[in-house]
């Protein structure tokens, strides 16, 4: 495991985050991953720090309201949030991190639009 850091746009929100230096991310094709262009990283809870910016952030939550969509409400930027598919873990978007903290990222793609079906195959990953 290495430590890695990311943030929002602006910079409000910082956060860090344990995870190995090689990744597999997950491009999910679900309507709001595929609006936002987000790159999923989910990490166990404890295994991510926010460092600043609890104040700036918003949150927003649709359909079944489990997830907990939460953006920079300076930026707009959701650099992470807690997801659907694991409420006990954290879902970094890679595009977000800090360049220079992975050695590789494999990017998978994840059939978000048909969620029911697929999401007991990220349930491990918010395991510590």
């Amino acid at each position: 495991m290495k430590t890695h850091t990311a943030g929002c746009h602006c910079g409000a929100v910082r956060f860090a985050f344990e995870a190995p230096a090689r990744i597999t991310a997950h491009e999910c094709n679900c309507s709001i991953c595929s609006k936002s262009g987000y790159l999923h990283l989910i990490v166990p809870a404890t295994r991510f720090h926010l460092l600043a910016g609890t104040e700036a952030l918003a949150e927003y939550r649709f359909g079944t309201g489990v997830a907990r969509h939460l953006f920079c409400s300076r930026c707009g930027i959701k650099s992470f949030y807690v997801p659907r598919s694991n409420p006990d873990g954290i879902s970094i978007n890679v595009r977000c991190v800090d360049e220079g903290c992975f050695d590789a990222v494999e990017i998978e793609a994840f059939d978000g639009r048909n969620w029911e079906q697929e999401a007991g195959k990220l349930a491990h990953l918010s395991q510590a």
